[in-house]
């Protein structure tokens, strides 16, 4: 099956990404951000999980979450293009909430059949999930994970858990006897130790968790296969997240240095900060082109997806560190200080690069992909 012009993107996505621009300005203003999870600039500040937990639930109300879960398990069905869209403008307003991680955790458990229906089911009925698939080492890959699964109960630990606070269940990968499997846990069930971890994003927590003797759901006893087949998926969402964040960036930026005067002149005007805007720009476009490529990827050519969303989260990530960059270059003094707004996006954009793999990790498995053989001579 070929591509469908424009990716795919129809009336409808349009409206959703529309309608989620609107929801976030009306109700999200980055003001509101900036006050809600930078109270506190004292660099010894304890670990806060900071969100608006009646806005969330707005968002559920309004099926954000179901979006991605199958109709045949009481979601949507909606298409990856779509989801993407919304996901640009979470991304744009930088809004601390599970629904990442939500949609991640959908795209794995609905990779795993007929097992998954149950917690696709619960995810549909406003349930928040969040992957925790990764161990102390930081891979998820090749079933590298902390935690074993024997005699009914899980044991191990998952790290780099992401807005783990938010969430009310884990999707575990585990060691079993037959392999790698996939477990479905609630987050205060007995055993679940949540241990948060201090990181620089201040909209998004992260923790480390540890299973003792935990009884869990198995929802796949081929976590390999269907971990292989969502990580598309996972990767353009989080690509999705940074591309709109770039957007705002970029945006931002350019409204400072249009008012900003300088020499009797608007600092835009100048060539040394035309150029990197536009660089900014370029950047941005390349990177949404490339996610959009690799969400119609996931919905019309899955065997394209996998080349698809790594350069995808390549790009995007490259994108998102030099907009970050050059937004804090160009406000200027006052482009590094906590009362400036850049600084919140500049951090969750950092966070997002390494997140699932940096730009240089997804190149090098796109080169394992294109020129596999020459690739590992090379090495």
């Amino acid at each position: 099956m070929t591509q469908p012009d424009n990716f795919g993107f129809n009336e409808e996505a349009a409206l959703l990404k529309s309608s989620a621009r609107k929801f976030f300005a009306d109700k999200f203003p980055t003001s509101t951000l900036h006050a809600l999870v930078a109270g506190d600039h004292r660099p010894d500040r304890p670990s806060e999980c900071l969100w608006d937990r009646s806005l969330w639930q707005q968002m559920v109300d309004l099926g954000w979450t179901m979006l991605a879960v199958p109709e045949a398990s009481g979601g949507v069905g909606m298409p990856a293009v779509a989801v993407a869209g919304l996901v640009e403008e979470l991304g744009r307003a930088a809004f601390p909430c599970p629904l990442l991680g939500t949609l991640s955790a959908t795209y794995v458990l609905a990779a795993c059949g007929a097992a998954g229906e149950q917690a696709l089911a619960e995810i549909a009925a406003g349930s928040s999930a969040a992957l925790a698939i990764t161990n102390a080492a930081g891979s998820w890959s090749a079933g590298d994970t902390d935690v074993r699964f024997a005699d009914g109960k899980l044991n191990g630990g998952a790290w780099y858990v992401q807005d783990a606070r938010k969430v009310g269940r884990l999707l575990v990968s585990a060691h079993t006897d037959a392999g790698l499997g996939l477990f479905w846990v609630a987050t205060d069930a007995p055993g679940v130790n949540v241990q948060a971890d201090t990181i620089v994003d201040l909209t998004r927590d992260q923790a480390h968790i540890s299973f003792t003797d935990v009884a869990a759901e198995q929802v796949s006893a081929n976590g390999l296969a269907a971990l292989g087949q969502a990580m598309p998926a996972v990767w353009t969402m989080l690509a999705a997240d940074m591309v709109g964040a770039a957007e705002w960036q970029l945006q931002t930026t350019v409204e400072y240095v249009g008012t900003r005067q300088q020499f009797d002149r608007p600092l835009g005007f100048f060539q040394a900060v035309k150029h990197p805007l536009v660089d900014v720009m370029l950047q941005i476009d390349q990177a949404k082109s490339l996610v959009y490529n690799a969400a119609c990827a996931i919905d019309c050519e899955p065997g394209r997806a996998l080349q698809a969303a790594h350069m995808a989260k390549a790009s995007a990530s490259e994108a998102a560190a030099y907009a970050s960059g050059r937004s804090v270059q160009l406000h200027g003094g006052i482009g590094f200080t906590w009362e400036c707004f850049v600084h919140l996006y500049f951090k969750r954009q950092k966070h997002s690069q390494m997140l699932f793999g940096d730009a240089a990790w997804h190149r090098a498995r796109l080169a394992d992909i294109v020129i596999g053989p020459l690739a590992a001579t090379a090495s």
